[in-house]
This record gives C-alpha cells, sequence and structure tokens, in this order.
C-alpha cells in the first residue's frame, strides 16, 4: 500500500500595530462604524497619492530581524492588479521583485523533535476592505475601514510535513510578534491570517504534487482540521486516479469541508509593475542597527533566565512567557514584592481560572500590579488566610480594587484571637457529635471536617493552625 507525504507551505497576513494606516493618516483601530476610518487615499479616490508610513517599515525589518531574514537594503513596492468590489483602486501595493525581508527562518519543536521553518520573504502591503453578506437582503456592502491597514505577509518555504509543525510554526510566529509589539496577532479579529499551500506526494520521492490554496482559516484549531481534511481529499483523488487542481479552496469549519473557489492564480496573472507613486526604501546600517537595539528580550531568552535567575520550575516559565501579558504581568509584580514562584502561582492557577470562567484573553488583564504584589504581601505574612485571599484577588480582576484597603474597610483581617476562637471551636465541637466520636476511635481524618466547619463559621477569617491546635486540646480534653 502506497503511504504519501503531505508537504506545506504558509502565506501568513498579519495586521502591524501601527495607529494610522501604511499610506495615509486613517485610524487602524478595530472596530467603528462601517467607512468611518476612511480618506480619499485608502478608498482610492482619482489623484490622491500614497505615503509611506515609516512605522510600517520599521515593525517589518523588526519581525525580519527576529526571524533571521536578510534585509532588503533598496526595498520598492509594486502595484498588483485585481478587480474586487473590496479593493477600492482596483490593485493592491504590494512588494513582489524586492521584498523588505528574505533568507530568513524559525525554529519549531514538536514530539518529534527540533527542526528549522524557513522563510523565504516578508513584504509589506495594504489590506484590503471587508466585504459584508446580508442574506436577509441578498445583498453584499463593503466597509473600507480594514482598506490600507498595513500588512506584512510572511511566505515560508514548503518545509512543513504535518498539522503540529504548522501550528508549532503560527506559535512560534505570534510570539515573536507579540513580544516585539508589532501586531496583537490574534487570529478571531483578522489581525493574523494563515493561507495553507498543501500538496501530497509518494513518500520518498523528491517532486512536489499539485498544491492548493485554503483560505477562510481563523483559528488554529480550524487550521489543523483544514490540513487533515485537505490531505485526505488530495489522497483519495490520486487513489482514483484522478487529478488534483491547482486552485484556491475555501473552508467552511462548521462543515468541515473545503470548497473551490478559484482557479490558483500565477503572478503574471496580476500584471505587477513597479508602483509608480512611491519611491524606493533605502536602509542603511545605521537604520538596521536602530532596530535592532530597540528588540525587546525575547521568549526563548525569558524562558532561560526564569529558570536561572528566579529558581522557576520549567513549566511555570512555560507558561508565563507563552503569553506577553503573563510575562509582563509576572515580571512588574515581581519586582515589587520580590516573590516569583508566588507570583507566578496567582498567574497560573487563579488568573487563568478567571480568564477561562469569563471568556477573556490575557490582553483583556485589567488589574494592576500593584494591587496583586499587595494581595501577595498580605497573604504572605498571614495578616489573610488563603480563603480570604481568594476572595479579594477576585474583586481585584474585576475592580481592580486597593486590597490593603478592601481587606481593612470589609473587617477581613485573620483572627488570631484564641479566646476569640475557642469559644467557636467549642461551639463546633457541640454541633457535630458524631465527628468528635470519629475523632476520637481513631478517625483523624474527621479533623478535617471540624477546622472546615469552624473556618465556615468564621467565614474563612481565621488563623486555620490556631483552630487546629485548639481543636486538638479541646478533643484531648474530652
Amino acid at each position: 500500500m502506497k503511504t504519501y507525504e503531505t508537504v506545506i507551505g504558509l502565506e501568513v497576513h498579519v495586521e502591524l500595530a501601527t495607529r494610522t494606516k501604511i499610506f495615509c493618516s486613517c485610524s487602524t483601530e478595530f472596530g467603528g462604524a462601517p467607512n468611518s476610518h476612511t480618506c480619499p487615499v485608502c478608498t482610492g479616490q482619482p489623484g490622491s497619492l500614497p505615503v509611506l508610513n515609516r512605522k510600517v517599515v520599521e515593525y517589518a525589518m523588526a519581525v525580519g530581524l527576529a526571524t533571521n531574514c536578510t534585509i532588503t537594503r533598496c526595498s520598492k513596492f509594486d502595484r498588483k492588479n485585481y478587480f474586487y468590489p473590496d479593493n477600492p483602486q482596483n490593485y493592491q501595493i504590494s512588494q513582489l521583485y524586492l521584498p523588505i525581508c528574505r533568507n530568513g527562518g524559525v525554529e519549531i519543536e514538536t514530539a518529534a523533535g527540533k527542526k528549522t521553518v524557513g522563510i523565504h520573504e516578508i513584504h509589506m502591503e495594504e489590506d484590503a476592505g471587508k466585504l459584508v453578506h446580508d442574506e436577509w437582503e441578498d445583498v453584499s456592502i463593503v466597509d473600507y475601514n480594514r482598506s490600507g491597514v498595513p500588512l506584512i505577509e510572511i511566505v515560508s518555504e514548503p518545509d512543513m510535513r504535518s498539522a503540529e509543525e504548522v501550528i508549532a510554526y503560527l506559535e512560534k510566529l505570534r510570539l515573536i510578534i507579540q513580544y516585539l509589539g508589532a501586531s496583537d496577532c490574534k487570529l478571531n479579529e483578522g489581525s493574523m491570517r494563515a493561507d495553507v499551500n498543501l500538496s501530497v506526494r509518494e513518500a520518498g520521492t523528491e517532486r512536489f504534487g499539485t498544491r492548493t490554496e485554503m483560505k477562510n482559516l481563523n483559528s488554529f484549531k480550524a487550521i489543523a482540521r483544514a490540513i487533515e481534511a485537505e490531505r485526505a481529499r488530495q489522497i483519495e483523488l490520486i487513489e482514483e486516479g484522478k487529478a488534483v487542481v491547482q486552485e484556491t479552496r475555501r473552508w467552511d469549519d462548521n462543515k468541515e469541508y473545503s470548497y473551490a473557489m478559484r482557479s490558483k492564480e500565477d503572478a503574471q496573472d496580476y500584471r505587477y509593475f513597479p508602483e509608480p507613486d512611491l519611491v524606493p526604501v533605502q536602509i542603511d546600517d545605521a537604520w538596521i542597527a536602530e532596530v535592532k537595539a530597540r528588540e525587546p528580550e525575547m521568549r526563548d531568552a525569558k524562558l532561560a533566565r526564569y529558570q536561572r535567575e528566579l529558581g522557576l520550575p520549567e513549566y511555570d516559565a512555560k507558561i508565563l512567557t507563552g503569553d506577553k501579558h503573563f510575562a509582563d504581568l509576572f515580571e512588574a509584580t515581581t519586582a515589587l514584592c520580590g516573590k516569583p514562584k508566588k507570583v507566578s502561582n496567582w498567574i497560573m492557577v487563579e488568573t487563568i481560572r478567571l480568564l477561562k470562567e469569563n471568556g477573556m484573553d490575557a490582553d483583556e488583564i485589567a488589574f494592576s500590579p500593584v494591587n496583586l504584589a499587595k494581595l501577595i504581601d498580605l497573604a504572605d505574612s498571614g495578616s489573610i488566610t488563603s480563603t480570604v485571599a481568594k476572595e479579594v484577588f477576585e474583586k481585584i480582576f474585576r475592580e481592580d480594587i486597593d486590597s490593603e484597603q478592601y481587606v481593612k474597610e470589609h473587617g477581613l483581617a485573620t483572627v488570631n484571637d484564641e479566646g476569640a476562637l475557642r469559644a467557636v471551636v467549642e461551639q463546633v465541637l457541640a454541633e457535630n457529635p458524631k465527628s468528635v466520636e470519629d475523632y476520637r476511635n481513631g478517625k483523624e481524618k474527621a479533623i478535617g471536617f471540624l477546622v472546615g466547619q469552624t473556618m465556615r463559621q468564621m467565614k474563612g477569617k481565621a488563623n486555620p493552625g490556631i483552630v487546629n491546635e485548639l481543636l486538638q486540646k479541646l478533643l484531648r480534653e474530652m
């Protein structure tokens, strides 16, 4: 029986985090009323001229340097001609002949081990508008707010062989770009989009099969499902003696099925020619050095430092560095309280739990490191119990309250008064004779129930150590 190898390359589009568009001063903010972030340039009005946003070039260079690319010293733009309603000029300004970055690569790690995925090029271009299909009215309308938003397109080599490798590559790219601050890379908002070029060939052969390109992939899970489905579809065609057609296919994640959109275009179909309204971008050593000097500590370096200098376990370090917002919160809080492992625990357990419960992402964390650090100090000193600490943290998470002030105003400080606690313990013993009898009969676990009942009576504010000592003392005396 024949075995087949999957060959995959990706075209990853990333919306850059500039405040204004690539060739005009319109806002790039996500959302807004339709067509409210527009002007004559980004709507393609006659006589309007583009002006290149310098920050776009610097973000593109930063991503290129972080992915081991060579920076093109003389980079230029080209016109890509095609006609579609969301493309107001009837052409897109992109880069074909002299893209800003070339010949890079990133290392990925999967269950099969480590490998390098090559990056053929990174080029700058403008985004198109967005078509909105109204099925009720049977019309399509266009919103040009996204038109002219700056993009980089990261074109990989066909080096990936499985969905697992594709996801590892995308996660690595996303972390690099997020750490650079070049984009938030939110797939659900379209600021990171991946088109999958896939073909299959008989294992052991070197010649590539006919590839297809799949679009409309807006989550890592959808990408993995689409790869598996397209691989199976192509193998089935080959096994039946049919030809795989080179085409663009649209993935329907609900039906887990792709369908043909159009035959795959080649470069000549777009009639590229040099963009006449923009001069070439000249990049010298000084500019490259300036961009390189601004590069922050990246994920791999943080991962090693957290273990080496802060003594965190590898598992903690991987979770914290796996999202830049977690890493920033961790570092700021640790700088205030000096307790890295305790900060890590609060982020990894309670923070992540509340994010999941509220359907939030890490970038939506609104509380300050100051209030988290205060809470950790209160809990660590025994000023509040762990139960109270969790209660207070939920208030911090939702309202960013001052933890010290909240504990004081609501009388949540730990009760250490042995006299006051003794009265409550005696009441609990009187109300739970069966547990008392169980304990006296050698069932030591019964004391845990009695501690829990006492803590409930004290609304979690009792010092659990004193409660335990009192219970053991009174039980011995009975």
